[in-house]
């Protein structure tokens, strides 16, 4: 790579996005002038919400017959409130107005004349029963009944210390027993910080994504719908210089919008520390302790979170943008991924997520985490090195798989086959053929939604039938596409013959991938124990006391043959029209590990996808693939169904706790099978295309 090429496409790239005014925007006004106005101005309103609400006279009117005690406690709640010399205080206001019932009062209430109606009964014992009536949709009568139920319980109390007097005992030892001091011996950095922890991290997740969104698409789909990319490939410079500079520039608008929002958020949580520093019992601690220095070795790991988080997100935002063909369509495809990300961040609100070692290695996850962990002075370089190097070796895998975007100019320039077909007019549809690409995302997400939605009902309502149905409704809705569309359902679905070579060399190929994706999920087990038990049991829970056959039938024949016509058939032939078979392997397997929804599952999922991906590309049938998919799940029906007999007789491959020279045994055998099924497929391919060309040069002659 010539440093001095990449330097001057950089200039160029950087050049372009400045000369952009929304980018500018976005960039700099939004973090440095909006944020500061929406939160002063939120702050402001919150303000003077609070000043009205403590300022209001609520009116309440009384039917009480106890002798004048509730409007007695009513009058010396608000001469303490008086004496007490706050500038604002509830005041409880007993009015009187004439009434011939309850729907009079109703009136009343829903009219705001009145704000509580309050009534008293006497029982037969003396006790007496206070009744509050008021309209919970309208602000002053909630928060008047509210101030109400305090004065009901200081007089609640006042009654009882005075009947425990009257008996002749000491009512201050009864009803306060002991005293409670608490010792908080967390510093005044530690109980900021836990606080920061909370929010900072998500302000930071968001402003990285929305700094390095807009230059994503901009280098990416923006310039195609400009027209200068094509200019840009026809340069002497090569397409990963191409794509290193635009990586770069992309990364460092995300790192100065970061330290933008960064500093913003800064000069708010200054202002925030000012105005709170009057009255610190707000916050629980004393915030006069506060000192800023104790955050720098903190402050210095989070810059560098904020670089590896930077390339991590601008490389995914730009493989995503790469794909559309201009900006509004960018757009639409960057919102999904901001909706994971958002939601991803959302771990640093929940309590007790510790950093460990596996959550270290979760994208977004581990930075939340991370910068949460550093504000509460919880530091482990072992952590922060994994979080730091799993982000940056995410962003070089992220960086490669553009690269291979930008090799193919089908994906660069939509050379047909990409076009959502589905929404037109059928009579226009030519017969024959595969799904286009687009036709393919949008079955992913349509198939997807409905089964996370329509499946759970179906299962939680019909248990191991509607684990059934959720199949068919993988089957069924790809096939309704297929057949509107007018395509070919033998070539969509690879339904075609395939020979003994291919059958072994599938046997071999999923041997090998099934031996490594155990030995994954041992690795798994290890850290995510109570996960796989409690995602085991409730597989258990809806096959208990279902015989083997009916196990059988919905455990591996059902998925096996919904699964694999959705995923190497539909999808993998429309990906197949747009993308390059390594790229649609890849993708059709990550989809398929996505669609289990099971994150400590996705990678041993992802790869079986993997596998079945290439033993239906090299076979170009899908009934191989589907019968490695039939006995990989029949595997989980002979555990639940004979318990520890796998682990009698093959113990290496599925023992619970593999100690590390076992791993390494199985993981290299797996290999050597993975190597010997892919060695027969490439050989009998090109046999294949030999014998092809010979046909072509005998027609020649």
């Amino acid at each position: 790579m010539r440093i001095k090429v990449v330097k001057l496409l950089l200039k160029k790239e950087l050049l372009d996005v400045f000369r952009d005014h929304k980018a500018v925007i976005m960039l700099v006004l939004v973090p440095l002038l909006v944020y500061p106005l929406i939160f002063f101005s939120a702050f402001g309103v919150m303000t003077l919400i609070q000043k009205s609400i403590n300022e209001t006279e609520y009116r309440v009117l009384l039917d009480t017959d106890d002798g004048g005690l509730l409007e007695e406690q009513i009058r010396l709640y608000n001469q303490k409130n008086l004496e007490a010399g706050e500038e604002s205080t509830e005041q409880l206001l007993v009015v009187h107005k004439s009434f011939s019932g309850l729907d009079d009062v109703d009136e009343l209430l829903q009219n705001e004349e009145i704000d509580v109606y309050v009534t008293s009964e006497m029982s037969s014992d003396g006790r007496i029963t206070y009744s509050t009536r008021y309209v919970s949709s309208i602000t002053s009568s909630n928060y008047g009944e509210i101030e109400l139920k305090e004065v009901l319980d200081e007089l609640s109390d006042k009654q009882t210390r005075e009947m425990i007097d009257d008996a002749g005992l000491d009512s201050e030892s009864i009803m306060d027993p002991f005293d409670i001091e608490r010792n908080n011996i967390a510093s005044t950095e530690q109980s900021a910080g836990s606080i920061l922890g909370m929010i900072l991290p998500f302000m930071m997740i968001i402003s990285l994504l929305m700094g390095t969104m807009y230059p994503a698409i901009d280098t990416t789909a923006g310039e195609k719908e400009r027209g200068t990319l094509e200019t840009l490939l026809t340069m002497p410079v090569k397409n990963h210089e191409i794509i290193m500079a635009k990586f770069l520039t992309v990364a460092i608008m995300g790192i100065i919008s970061a330290l933008l929002n960064l500093l913003s958020m800064g000069i708010m949580v200054a202002y925030l520390i000012r105005v709170v520093s009057l009255g610190s019992d707000t916050l629980g601690f004393d915030i006069s302790g506060f000192h800023v220095a104790t955050f720098i070795p903190a402050s210095i790991v989070t810059i560098l979170a904020v670089f590896a988080f930077s390339l991590f997100i601008s490389a995914v935002t730009m493989c995503v943008a790469a794909f559309a063909r201009s900006y509004k369509e960018a757009n639409n495809y960057i919102t999904p991924v901001t909706l994971v990300v958002m939601m991803t961040a959302y771990i640093g609100f929940i309590p007790n997520v510790e950093l460990s070692s596996g959550m270290a290695m979760v994208p977004v996850a581990n930075i939340c985490l991370l910068i949460k962990n550093l504000l509460l002075f919880k530091t482990d370089m072992g952590t922060v090195l994994i979080v730091l190097l799993s982000n940056v070796i995410y962003s070089g895998f992220a960086v490669l798989f553009l690269g291979r975007i930008y090799n193919s100019e089908e994906i660069l320039f939509d050379e047909g086959g990409s076009n959502l077909s589905l929404f037109q007019r059928r009579k226009n549809m030519k017969a024959g053929g595969t799904p286009t690409a687009a036709d393919a995302w949008f079955v992913v997400c349509l198939v997807l939604i409905i089964y996370l939605y329509l499946g759970s009902l179906l299962q939680m309502k019909y248990g191991l039938r509607g684990v059934l149905y959720s199949q068919l409704l993988v089957l069924i809705i790809p096939l309704i596409v297929v057949i509107y569309t007018k395509c070919d359902i033998r070539k969509t679905y690879s339904l075609r013959k395939f020979s003994a070579l291919d059958l072994i060399a599938a046997l071999l190929l999923f041997a090998g991938t099934f031996i490594v994706e155990s030995t994954i999920s041992s690795f798994l087990y290890t850290y995510f124990k109570e996960d796989f038990d409690s995602m085991n049991s409730g597989l258990t829970d809806i096959l208990m006391n279902k015989s083997i056959a009916v196990m059988f039938l919905v455990v591996a024949i059902a998925p096996a043959i919904c699964e694999e016509l959705m995923f190497r058939g539909f999808i993998q032939s429309g990906f197949g029209r747009s993308y390059k078979p390594v790229t649609t392997i890849i993708l059709v397997s990550l989809i398929f590990g996505a669609y289990h929804t099971s994150l400590i599952r996705f990678l041993p999922t992802a790869l079986l996808g993997a596998c079945f991906a290439i033993i239906t590309y090299y076979s170009k049938s899908i009934i191989p693939g589907m019968l490695m998919h039939c006995f990989n799940n029949s595997v989980a029906v002979i555990q639940m169904n004979y318990p520890g007999w796998l682990e009698q007789t093959f113990p290496l491959i599925f023992e619970e706790e593999p100690t590390v020279l076992s791993s390494v045994i199985l993981a290299v055998i797996g290999i050597l099978l993975i190597y010997g099924g892919m060695m027969i497929f490439i050989h009998k391919k090109n046999i294949f295309k030999k014998d092809f060309q010979k046909e072509n040069d005998i027609k020649d002659n």
